[in-house]
Protein backbone atom coordinates (compact mmCIF):
# COMPACT_ATOMS: atom_id res chain seq x y z
CA UNK A 1 0.00 0.00 0.00
CA UNK A 2 2.42 2.60 -0.79
CA UNK A 3 1.10 4.66 -3.32
CA UNK A 4 -0.69 6.82 -0.45
CA UNK A 5 2.99 7.62 0.74
CA UNK A 6 4.01 7.64 -2.76
CA UNK A 7 0.93 10.73 -3.53
CA UNK A 8 1.90 12.28 -0.08
CA UNK A 9 5.16 13.07 -1.33
CA UNK A 10 4.11 14.20 -4.80
CA UNK A 11 1.68 16.57 -2.82
CA UNK A 12 4.17 17.90 -0.91
CA UNK A 13 6.84 18.50 -3.66
CA UNK A 14 3.69 20.48 -5.36
CA UNK A 15 5.10 19.68 -8.94
CA UNK A 16 2.73 21.91 -11.15
CA UNK A 17 3.63 19.93 -14.86
CA UNK A 18 0.18 18.99 -14.35
CA UNK A 19 -1.88 22.01 -14.48
CA UNK A 20 -0.85 22.09 -18.05
CA UNK A 21 -3.18 19.20 -19.34
CA UNK A 22 -6.14 19.99 -16.67
CA UNK A 23 -9.32 20.87 -18.70
CA UNK A 24 -11.00 24.34 -17.32
CA UNK A 25 -13.11 24.25 -13.98
CA UNK A 26 -16.64 25.67 -15.50
CA UNK A 27 -17.43 28.77 -13.45
CA UNK A 28 -20.96 27.23 -11.85
CA UNK A 29 -22.41 26.77 -8.08
CA UNK A 30 -20.63 24.83 -5.79
CA UNK A 31 -22.76 21.72 -5.60
CA UNK A 32 -21.53 21.25 -1.84
CA UNK A 33 -20.77 24.69 -0.90
CA UNK A 34 -24.07 25.17 1.16
CA UNK A 35 -24.56 23.97 4.46
CA UNK A 36 -27.41 22.72 7.21
CA UNK A 37 -27.76 25.65 9.69
CA UNK A 38 -26.87 24.00 12.63
CA UNK A 39 -28.97 24.38 16.38
CA UNK A 40 -26.01 25.95 18.19
CA UNK A 41 -22.40 26.91 17.49
CA UNK A 42 -19.86 26.90 20.19
CA UNK A 43 -15.90 26.39 20.77
CA UNK A 44 -13.99 24.37 22.59
CA UNK A 45 -9.83 24.56 22.57
CA UNK A 46 -10.06 26.56 19.13
CA UNK A 47 -11.94 24.09 17.73
CA UNK A 48 -15.64 24.86 16.20
CA UNK A 49 -18.36 22.91 16.93
CA UNK A 50 -21.88 22.72 14.85
CA UNK A 51 -24.63 21.02 16.98
CA UNK A 52 -27.72 19.40 14.91
CA UNK A 53 -30.58 17.51 16.77
CA UNK A 54 -31.52 17.31 19.84
CA UNK A 55 -32.14 13.50 21.01
CA UNK A 56 -30.86 10.05 20.81
CA UNK A 57 -27.31 8.64 21.48
CA UNK A 58 -24.95 11.58 20.18
CA UNK A 59 -22.41 11.29 17.15
CA UNK A 60 -19.39 13.35 16.80
CA UNK A 61 -18.47 14.34 13.49
CA UNK A 62 -14.63 14.63 12.75
CA UNK A 63 -13.35 15.45 9.10
CA UNK A 64 -10.14 14.88 7.61
CA UNK A 65 -6.96 16.86 6.48
CA UNK A 66 -8.03 20.13 4.95
CA UNK A 67 -12.23 19.54 4.96
CA UNK A 68 -14.65 21.12 6.96
CA UNK A 69 -18.37 20.27 7.40
CA UNK A 70 -19.21 20.18 4.25
CA UNK A 71 -17.82 16.49 4.03
CA UNK A 72 -21.06 15.61 6.15
CA UNK A 73 -23.69 17.33 5.08
CA UNK A 74 -25.92 14.41 3.75
CA UNK A 75 -25.52 12.41 7.13
CA UNK A 76 -26.46 15.64 8.87
CA UNK A 77 -29.57 15.99 6.78
CA UNK A 78 -30.21 12.04 7.34
CA UNK A 79 -29.51 11.79 11.11
CA UNK A 80 -30.44 15.22 12.57
CA UNK A 81 -34.04 14.43 13.52
CA UNK A 82 -33.27 11.07 15.43
CA UNK A 83 -29.68 12.34 16.93
CA UNK A 84 -27.34 14.68 18.47
CA UNK A 85 -24.93 15.13 16.28
CA UNK A 86 -21.86 17.35 17.09
CA UNK A 87 -19.66 18.70 13.90
CA UNK A 88 -16.31 19.58 14.50
CA UNK A 89 -13.99 22.27 12.19
CA UNK A 90 -10.47 21.76 12.93
CA UNK A 91 -8.47 24.87 13.83
CA UNK A 92 -6.86 25.95 10.04
CA UNK A 93 -9.43 24.09 8.20
CA UNK A 94 -12.22 25.55 6.20
CA UNK A 95 -11.64 28.96 6.74
CA UNK A 96 -11.08 28.85 10.70
CA UNK A 97 -8.33 30.34 12.04
CA UNK A 98 -5.11 28.45 12.41
CA UNK A 99 -4.25 28.58 16.08
CA UNK A 100 -1.28 28.93 17.01
CA UNK A 101 0.24 25.65 18.07
CA UNK A 102 -2.29 23.78 16.62
CA UNK A 103 -1.31 19.85 16.12
CA UNK A 104 -2.48 16.76 16.22
CA UNK A 105 -2.62 16.21 20.20
CA UNK A 106 -4.48 19.76 20.61
CA UNK A 107 -7.51 18.37 18.76
CA UNK A 108 -7.08 15.30 20.41
CA UNK A 109 -7.76 17.12 24.03
CA UNK A 110 -10.17 19.30 22.53
CA UNK A 111 -12.20 16.07 21.54
CA UNK A 112 -11.82 15.02 25.30
CA UNK A 113 -12.85 18.06 26.38
CA UNK A 114 -16.11 18.15 23.87
CA UNK A 115 -17.02 15.02 25.71
CA UNK A 116 -16.00 15.84 29.13
CA UNK A 117 -17.38 19.04 29.13
CA UNK A 118 -20.84 18.52 27.28
CA UNK A 119 -21.21 15.18 29.34
CA UNK A 120 -21.61 13.54 26.20
CA UNK A 121 -23.38 9.64 26.94
CA UNK A 122 -20.82 7.38 24.84
CA UNK A 123 -20.43 9.07 21.94
CA UNK A 124 -19.96 7.33 18.66
CA UNK A 125 -17.18 9.10 17.43
CA UNK A 126 -17.48 9.05 13.38
CA UNK A 127 -13.94 10.44 11.71
CA UNK A 128 -13.16 10.69 8.17
CA UNK A 129 -8.79 10.25 7.19
CA UNK A 130 -7.24 12.01 9.93
CA UNK A 131 -10.49 12.30 11.60
CA UNK A 132 -10.87 8.39 12.01
CA UNK A 133 -7.10 8.90 13.09
CA UNK A 134 -8.68 11.39 15.76
CA UNK A 135 -11.46 9.30 16.77
CA UNK A 136 -9.08 6.32 17.37
CA UNK A 137 -6.83 8.30 19.75
CA UNK A 138 -9.52 9.85 21.78
CA UNK A 139 -10.68 5.97 22.02
CA UNK A 140 -8.06 5.32 23.45
CA UNK A 141 -7.81 7.77 25.70
CA UNK A 142 -11.26 7.68 27.11
CA UNK A 143 -12.14 4.26 27.02
CA UNK A 144 -14.85 3.96 29.34
CA UNK A 145 -16.34 7.47 27.94
CA UNK A 146 -16.33 6.06 24.05
CA UNK A 147 -19.64 3.87 22.58
CA UNK A 148 -17.57 3.41 19.54
CA UNK A 149 -15.83 4.48 17.03
CA UNK A 150 -16.96 4.07 13.04
CA UNK A 151 -13.70 5.41 10.80
CA UNK A 152 -13.90 5.45 7.38
CA UNK A 153 -10.58 5.18 5.71
CA UNK A 154 -8.47 6.27 8.69
CA UNK A 155 -6.09 4.12 10.99
CA UNK A 156 -3.68 4.46 13.59
CA UNK A 157 -0.72 4.70 11.33
CA UNK A 158 -0.04 6.11 8.07
CA UNK A 159 -0.87 2.98 4.67
CA UNK A 160 2.66 2.43 3.63
CA UNK A 161 4.64 3.73 6.93
CA UNK A 162 3.77 1.31 9.03
CA UNK A 163 7.37 -0.07 8.87
CA UNK A 164 9.61 3.03 9.74
CA UNK A 165 11.17 3.03 12.58
CA UNK A 166 9.61 5.83 15.37
CA UNK A 167 12.96 7.42 15.76
CA UNK A 168 13.02 8.19 12.19
CA UNK A 169 9.42 8.93 12.11
CA UNK A 170 10.28 12.80 13.22
CA UNK A 171 12.46 13.41 10.31
CA UNK A 172 10.50 11.98 7.65
CA UNK A 173 7.19 14.32 8.86
CA UNK A 174 9.43 17.35 8.62
CA UNK A 175 10.87 16.44 4.85
CA UNK A 176 6.88 16.06 3.89
CA UNK A 177 6.58 20.06 6.09
CA UNK A 178 9.64 21.34 4.25
CA UNK A 179 7.95 20.17 0.69
CA UNK A 180 4.92 21.82 1.26
CA UNK A 181 5.65 25.00 2.82
CA UNK A 182 8.02 25.42 -0.75
CA UNK A 183 5.34 24.36 -3.09
CA UNK A 184 4.21 28.16 -5.20
CA UNK A 185 0.85 28.21 -4.17
CA UNK A 186 -0.56 27.42 -8.03
CA UNK A 187 1.08 23.94 -8.13
CA UNK A 188 -0.31 23.96 -4.47
CA UNK A 189 -3.96 24.19 -5.66
CA UNK A 190 -3.69 22.34 -8.97
CA UNK A 191 -2.22 19.12 -6.76
CA UNK A 192 -5.32 19.62 -4.41
CA UNK A 193 -7.23 19.28 -7.63
CA UNK A 194 -5.29 16.21 -8.90
CA UNK A 195 -5.09 14.66 -5.70
CA UNK A 196 -9.53 14.87 -5.93
CA UNK A 197 -9.49 13.37 -9.34
CA UNK A 198 -6.93 10.71 -8.53
CA UNK A 199 -7.52 9.53 -5.45
CA UNK A 200 -10.76 11.26 -3.80
CA UNK A 201 -13.72 10.52 -5.48
CA UNK A 202 -15.02 8.92 -8.65
CA UNK A 203 -16.71 11.80 -10.31
CA UNK A 204 -14.04 14.39 -12.20
CA UNK A 205 -16.59 17.13 -11.53
CA UNK A 206 -17.35 16.72 -7.66
CA UNK A 207 -13.58 16.33 -7.85
CA UNK A 208 -13.29 19.94 -8.77
CA UNK A 209 -15.97 21.07 -6.68
CA UNK A 210 -14.41 19.51 -3.04
CA UNK A 211 -10.85 20.85 -4.70
CA UNK A 212 -12.20 24.34 -4.38
CA UNK A 213 -13.67 23.66 -1.18
CA UNK A 214 -10.31 21.88 0.28
CA UNK A 215 -8.21 25.22 -0.58
CA UNK A 216 -10.39 27.33 2.44
CA UNK A 217 -8.13 25.67 4.36
CA UNK A 218 -4.82 27.53 5.66
CA UNK A 219 -2.01 25.63 4.12
CA UNK A 220 0.62 25.78 6.96
CA UNK A 221 -2.18 23.83 9.41
CA UNK A 222 -2.68 21.49 6.67
CA UNK A 223 1.34 21.05 6.37
CA UNK A 224 1.56 20.59 9.90
CA UNK A 225 -1.18 18.22 10.23
CA UNK A 226 0.26 15.98 7.71
CA UNK A 227 2.99 16.13 9.28
CA UNK A 228 1.60 15.05 12.60
CA UNK A 229 0.00 11.97 11.08
CA UNK A 230 3.59 11.25 9.27
CA UNK A 231 4.88 10.95 13.17
CA UNK A 232 1.86 9.57 14.69
CA UNK A 233 1.62 5.72 15.58
CA UNK A 234 -1.07 4.64 17.57
CA UNK A 235 -1.21 1.07 17.28
CA UNK A 236 0.65 -0.10 21.03
CA UNK A 237 -2.64 1.78 22.13
CA UNK A 238 -5.38 -0.02 20.45
CA UNK A 239 -5.93 -2.73 23.09
CA UNK A 240 -6.89 0.23 25.22
CA UNK A 241 -10.36 0.77 23.03
CA UNK A 242 -13.19 -1.07 24.80
CA UNK A 243 -15.04 0.25 22.52
CA UNK A 244 -16.83 -1.48 19.01
CA UNK A 245 -14.66 -0.70 16.00
CA UNK A 246 -15.78 -0.34 12.68
CA UNK A 247 -13.71 0.70 9.43
CA UNK A 248 -15.13 1.34 6.60
CA UNK A 249 -12.28 0.44 3.26
CA UNK A 250 -13.14 2.02 0.11
CA UNK A 251 -12.37 0.38 -2.69
CA UNK A 252 -12.31 1.37 -6.30
CA UNK A 253 -11.31 -1.25 -8.58
CA UNK A 254 -9.63 0.79 -11.23
CA UNK A 255 -7.25 2.23 -9.20
CA UNK A 256 -6.34 -0.93 -7.46
CA UNK A 257 -5.78 -3.12 -10.29
CA UNK A 258 -2.78 -0.84 -11.60
CA UNK A 259 -1.64 -2.45 -8.07
CA UNK A 260 -2.96 -6.09 -7.90
CA UNK A 261 -4.66 -5.30 -4.57
CA UNK A 262 -7.93 -6.79 -4.88
CA UNK A 263 -10.77 -6.04 -2.28
CA UNK A 264 -9.69 -8.68 0.35
CA UNK A 265 -6.25 -8.11 0.49
CA UNK A 266 -6.74 -3.90 0.98
CA UNK A 267 -9.15 -5.02 3.97
CA UNK A 268 -7.03 -7.85 5.55
CA UNK A 269 -3.71 -4.60 4.62
CA UNK A 270 -5.63 -2.81 7.40
CA UNK A 271 -6.57 -5.54 9.70
CA UNK A 272 -2.88 -6.21 10.16
CA UNK A 273 -2.68 -2.21 10.76
CA UNK A 274 -5.51 -2.37 13.28
CA UNK A 275 -4.20 -5.79 15.15
CA UNK A 276 -4.94 -5.67 18.83
CA UNK A 277 -8.49 -3.72 18.61
CA UNK A 278 -10.81 -5.93 20.57
CA UNK A 279 -13.98 -5.19 19.06
CA UNK A 280 -12.99 -4.61 15.36
CA UNK A 281 -15.50 -4.82 12.46
CA UNK A 282 -13.87 -4.24 8.96
CA UNK A 283 -16.47 -3.49 6.23
CA UNK A 284 -15.43 -2.65 2.19
CA UNK A 285 -17.17 0.05 0.72
CA UNK A 286 -17.22 -0.73 -3.94
CA UNK A 287 -16.97 2.03 -6.18
CA UNK A 288 -15.65 4.21 -3.31
CA UNK A 289 -12.45 6.46 -3.44
CA UNK A 290 -11.16 7.92 -0.26
CA UNK A 291 -13.98 10.55 0.20
CA UNK A 292 -16.52 7.98 0.71
CA UNK A 293 -19.40 9.75 1.81
CA UNK A 294 -19.54 11.37 -1.44
CA UNK A 295 -19.05 8.56 -3.61
CA UNK A 296 -21.21 6.36 -1.76
CA UNK A 297 -23.51 8.25 0.80
CA UNK A 298 -26.10 5.64 0.73
CA UNK A 299 -23.54 3.24 1.67
CA UNK A 300 -22.54 4.85 4.78
CA UNK A 301 -25.33 5.97 6.04
CA UNK A 302 -26.54 2.59 6.17
CA UNK A 303 -23.25 1.78 7.58
CA UNK A 304 -24.01 3.96 10.05
CA UNK A 305 -27.33 3.25 11.33
CA UNK A 306 -26.71 -0.23 11.78
CA UNK A 307 -23.71 0.64 13.95
CA UNK A 308 -25.73 2.97 16.30
CA UNK A 309 -28.92 0.48 16.57
CA UNK A 310 -26.77 -2.91 17.03
CA UNK A 311 -27.91 -4.42 20.50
Amino acid sequence: MKAAVLFALALAAGTPAMAQDAPAVPNVPNRFAASIAPAERFEVGGMLVERHGQRGRPLVLIPGLASGPWVWQDLIRRFKDERTLYVVTVPGFDGRPAASGASFESVRAALKELITARRLDKPVLVGHSMGGTLALAVAQDLPGAVGGVISIDGLPVFPGTEDLPLAQRPQFAASIRSRMDAAPQAAYAEQQRQYMRTQGVVDMGKADDLAVLALRSDRGAVGSYMADLFALDLRPGLAKITAPVLVLVPYFEPDASQDQVTSALKVEHYRRLMAGTAKLEMAPVPNARHFLMIDQPDALAEAVRRFINRP
